[in-house]
């Protein structure tokens, strides 16, 4: 499929730049494109001889980094990575990310924040001039179960919009992320929004609110491809990255 051949070339660009023998410690994040990445991750790691530890921002990366024979670490382990790599729901021009898509923000921004340098890959149409531009599904917020109702209602107070709870696709009830926790999905309106980061932090600051989906200029560079195998690149030149 198009998207899948999209997603497959920005992971393999990304990996064949960025893994080599300088890189010892990488935070491997979640979703359909993070599988490619995996893949030949695992086959250069098997060709070059590379000493390589990956550390996980979900259940579904931390099999992946089983099943493909890589060694596993942890942040309880590991706080300094070289690099961490993962996927977004949109990246804007000024390098701000919406992820969460997934339901695993919370552990992929630990993993981001952990990293040296933080680089996303995508396919072409997650980039926009601004968030909300092409995706519509919200910002995704993991809370406390126990103040969803008190979160979602301040949230709409403080910043407008509409607040929704994720509900599982094979399930009755509110999805879990793997701490436990319920997802919020706050529907913005884009054209009220002139500062992420005050955003940002208006939404942390919101008891009950354990993590926001907003990854705020972390990102060193965004790999994206289109359907024909093509991979443009971005470099975010406000953070110092090779």
């Amino acid at each position: 499929m198009p998207v899948d051949k999209a997603k497959e070339s920005a992971a393999l660009a990304a990996v064949n730049e960025q893994i080599n023998n300088n890189v010892h410690i990488i935070g491997i994040g979640s979703g359909s494109t993070i599988v490619p990445a995996v893949q030949r991750i695992a086959e250069l790691v098997k060709k070059d001889n590379l000493d390589l530890i990956c550390v996980p921002t979900s259940l579904q990366a931390r099999d992946l980094i089983l099943s493909h024979g890589l060694k596993l670490g942890s942040l309880v382990e590991y706080q300094e990575l070289d690099l961490a790599i993962d996927g977004a729901d949109e990246v804007d021009e000024q390098f701000n990310c919406i992820k969460g898509g997934g339901g695993c923000q919370t552990q992929e921004k630990l993993v981001a924040i952990c990293a040296k340098k933080f680089i996303v890959v995508a396919d072409e149409k997650k980039w926009s001039t601004n968030l909300g531009d092409k995706w519509k599904k919200g910002i995704p917020l993991e809370v406390l179960p126990i103040a969803y109702k008190i979160t979602k209602k301040e949230i709409e107070k403080q910043l407008g919009g509409e607040v929704v709870v994720r509900e599982g696709t094979e399930k009755i009830g509110p999805v879990l992320t793997d701490q436990g926790n319920f997802i919020l999905d706050w529907k913005f309106d884009s054209s009220k929004v002139s500062n992420w980061s005050d955003i940002n932090q208006k939404l942390k600051l919101i008891p009950g609110v354990v993590e926001t989906g907003l990854f705020i200029n972390m990102i060193s560079k965004a790999y994206f491809g289109n359907s024909e195998g093509n991979v443009q690149v971005k470099t975010n030149s406000a953070i110092v990255s090779a």
